[in-house]
């Protein structure tokens, strides 16, 4: 059995059934959703950064929305019951110390969303420090998460920028 790779990036989703169908992303502060429907054997992924440092909540959660709802939808047409839907969560890590912690935002959005739509979370690996990578067989909802050798770095602090003309722009 030859196993179909499908990766996403950021801003993406995609769905599949089968047991040969695989979906994979790395994840930083980034968080990915993975949904199936255990009954109809088809699943799907999303790669979604929704947080903003500037605070914009209302930005933040419509965007989480769409980009769960677009989700939900694909496994719906595919012939998925949304009453069904189980759910594995995972990513939300604070890749850069000293900042707003973006990820942990992510991962209580997604938290949150899965709650009041009333989807079942089954497992979750969300915040910490290291990157993800995530592989998902959405025909089954068997996911393989393996942890990055990223660290987060010391201080936001230590960022060296390049050093310019002196040129500065408003």
């Amino acid at each position: 059995m030859t196993e179909q790779y499908i990766h996403i990036t950021q801003g993406e989703h995609a769905t599949g059934t089968g047991p040969d169908v695989v979906i994979a992303t790395l994840l930083g502060s980034c968080v990915s959703c993975c949904l199936w429907d255990p009954t109809t054997k088809v699943g799907g992924m999303n790669h979604m950064l929704l947080a903003h440092a500037s605070g914009q909540t209302t930005h933040r959660t419509l965007s989480g929305i769409n980009a769960m709802e677009l989700l939900i939808n694909d496994l719906v047409k595919l012939g998925a019951d949304r009453t069904r839907l189980r759910a594995k969560a995972f990513g939300g890590s604070r890749m850069i110390s000293g900042l707003s912690d973006i990820g942990m935002q992510n991962a209580n959005f997604l938290r949150e969303y899965l709650q009041q739509e009333g989807i079942q979370l089954v497992t979750h690996s969300l915040g910490g420090t290291l990157a993800r990578n995530i592989r998902f067989w959405p025909g089954t909802g068997r996911v393989l998460q393996r942890m990055t050798d990223a660290i987060v770095q010391d201080t936001a602090a230590n960022v060296q920028m390049p050093k310019g003309n002196g040129l500065e722009l408003f």
